[in-house]
């Protein structure tokens, strides 16, 4: 891809984009973000204003390339190697010679990113908390292109960049409804970004202080500060506790045991303290879900009520 402001770097460890960049990724109907034959195209909003860029990795020398354009521009080229995982190196991570061992070979690319933009990755994971997947992605892409505006520079009529924390604390609850988001969920949302530059914060704390200060509002709690560690702030050991499926899912994967609790998803996972959250990730993309006895959470709508 020609044009733009581009840098290029050369990761410690191979970078697959698919599956590093792929939980940044809302949905295949995410407004935001697009993966094609040429690499990754991702518009976002740095403290510089909104960018549009494509990432792509040379098949020949893997090195890995980003192109952008707009206000944001040299915010996205000085933060491109965190969100790649360029410098994720695995320092101390053994995976060992059993299902982690098989994983981290098969998916010898994935990389533990850090997208610094807090808020934009807290707004979608507040709409997933207690909901179907399907229902929350569903929500966040009514949301984002109806509040968002177009990506700059080539991304122009193809992506939408996410709305400002301000225009989110200021949304009214009826455009929440219509998305599909009852009021708990929408006063988190609002209550979240009028807090936005506090959140923002937390990419240069410790992961302890980063997780007490998210925690600290009403309505986000472990789940919620793990799941946007992981991707915004780079901590490869957030362990999402709370979640429906992935104690079941961790628990097949490394016991055979179709069904656990936290307690014991948290001990399976001890052996990997310090990169529990890699293990997951490992597990989520290439391990498989365990076996279903029950019926699915429904999808629901409540636009129309």
């Amino acid at each position: 891809m020609s044009g733009g402001a581009q840098r290029t770097v050369t990761p410690a460890l191979p970078v697959d984009l698919r599956l590093s960049l792929s939980p940044l990724r809302r949905g295949r109907s995410d407004p935001a973000m697009r993966f094609d034959t040429t690499g990754v195209w991702r518009a976002t909003r740095t403290p510089a204003g909104p960018v549009t860029t494509h990432i792509r990795v040379s098949p020949a020398d893997g090195t890995v390339t980003m192109a952008a354009w707009g206000p944001g521009t040299e915010w996205a080229l000085d933060a491109f190697p965190q969100l790649v995982g360029a410098e994720d190196t695995e320092a101390d991570f053994v995976p060992g010679a059993g299902v982690v061992g098989q994983l981290h070979r098969r998916l010898a690319g994935l990389r533990i990113t850090r997208s610094l933009a807090v808020v934009e990755a807290l707004v979608p994971t507040i709409l997933e908390q207690k909901v179907v997947g399907t229902e929350a992605r569903r929500s966040y892409a009514r949301l984002v292109r109806s509040l968002g505006e177009p990506a700059p520079g080539p991304g122009a009529g193809t992506l939408v960049v996410p709305p400002p924390p301000a225009v989110w604390a200021a949304t009214p609850s009826w455009t929440f409804h219509r998305a599909g988001v009852e009021r708990k969920r929408a006063d988190t949302v609002c209550r979240a970004c009028s807090y936005a530059a506090r959140l923002e914060e937390t990419a240069n704390m410790s992961p302890d202080d980063a997780r007490r200060r998210l925690t600290a509002l009403p309505g986000i709690g472990p789940w919620t500060a793990a799941e946007v560690a992981l991707v915004a702030l780079g901590d490869s050991d957030a362990v999402s506790v709370g979640d429906y499926h992935l104690p079941n899912q961790v628990a097949w994967a490394l016991a055979g045991e179709a069904r656990a609790d936290d307690a014991r998803m948290l001990e399976l996972l001890e052996p990997w303290r310090g990169h529990r959250g890699r293990v997951l990730r490992l597990i989520g993309a290439g391990a498989g879900a365990a076996p279903r006895f029950g019926p699915r959470m429904p999808l629901r709508t409540i636009a129309g009520h």
